[in-house]
């Protein structure tokens, strides 16, 4: 009888030290440094244990579910975009997954041309797909708050490093590209477009057209200077990237006479003024010039 009660001791004890590695231990079974889990919203329990089968993520799906159970995960999935480091124990996971500490993505906008090529971005990083964003970029109701439509939408997005939840909605990117294009909106910049009788609106109109001019720095206000005498004039800007963006075709080397004939609200050849948005995201230095 002694010998069975220090038997079953070292079972108890074993199967103790087996079930504390188990989960205080690696848990991983990727070779990677890291894996990335994508917890789309509204996804189901049972959908994210087939994720996590299906790439071979856990060494011991059932222990995981077996503490996720305990610590009401099932019931608590938050979306979004988790990084599970190589070699780590179950209890930080569940307790990660549970309290949604998911990790933010940066959306890099250099420049881009058109609202296609800033959803397609969107898309491309974010669980919002691209269309979801280019109905919300689309959708004039939804912009009016923010007194822009559909044509000048563009110009509330400045080249620079946003940073997101990737389970974040269309208004909510939205709402921060404002946010940092108010910001950049201070009152001397404001006072030097009204010196030129710009609005921050008409600035980034013109500015985008410089942007696609020149990308010498000391040639950006000259060129400005030159549109702006014209508008002033009521000449025609006669700006050829006006004309590619029209066609939609920006790896035109040369403007022939038959491209001028497009009509179009942005083909400064047949239309007095600034275009009705702008025809790309220009830089600081360029709104700036």
């Amino acid at each position: 009888m002694k010998r069975f009660f220090i038997v079953l001791g070292l079972v108890l004890l074993l199967s103790g030290a087996w079930l504390s590695w188990e989960c205080f231990g690696p848990s991983t079974a990727f070779s990677a440094d890291q894996y990335f889990l994508y917890i789309n919203t509204g996804m189901r329990y049972d959908e994210l244990m087939e994720t996590l089968k299906k790439d071979t993520v856990l060494k011991s799906p059932w222990l995981f579910s077996w503490i996720a159970a305990r610590a009401g995960y099932p019931a608590n999935i938050k979306a979004g975009k988790y990084e599970i480091k190589k070699g780590m124990n179950l209890l930080s996971l569940v307790r990660m997954l549970r309290n949604g500490k998911q990790i933010p993505v940066n959306l890099v906008i250099t420049k881009l041309r058109t609202r296609e090529d800033l959803a397609s971005m969107v898309g491309r990083k974010l669980e919002c797909d691209s269309a979801s964003f280019i109905a919300y970029l689309n959708n004039e109701d939804s912009l009016k708050q923010y007194q822009l439509d559909s044509n000048t939408v563009m110009a509330a997005v400045l080249p620079d490093t946003y940073t997101y939840f990737w389970n974040s909605s269309a208004s909510r990117v939205f709402r921060k590209f404002y946010t940092a294009y108010k910001n950049f909106w201070t009152p001397q910049r404001m006072e030097q477009a009204r010196e030129h009788a710009l609005t921050p609106v008409t600035a980034y109109i013109l500015a985008s057209i410089v942007e696609e001019e020149t990308n010498r720095r000391d040639d950006k206000g000259k060129i400005a200077s030159v549109y702006l005498n014209r508008i002033n004039k009521g000449m025609k800007l006669a700006a050829d990237p006006t004309v590619k963006f029209a066609l939609r075709n920006f790896e035109l080397k040369r403007i022939y006479d038959k491209y001028l004939e497009v009509e179009s609200p942005y083909n400064t050849y047949r239309h007095e003024g600034l275009p009705p948005g702008p025809i790309c995201t220009p830089s600081e230095e360029t709104i700036d010039a």
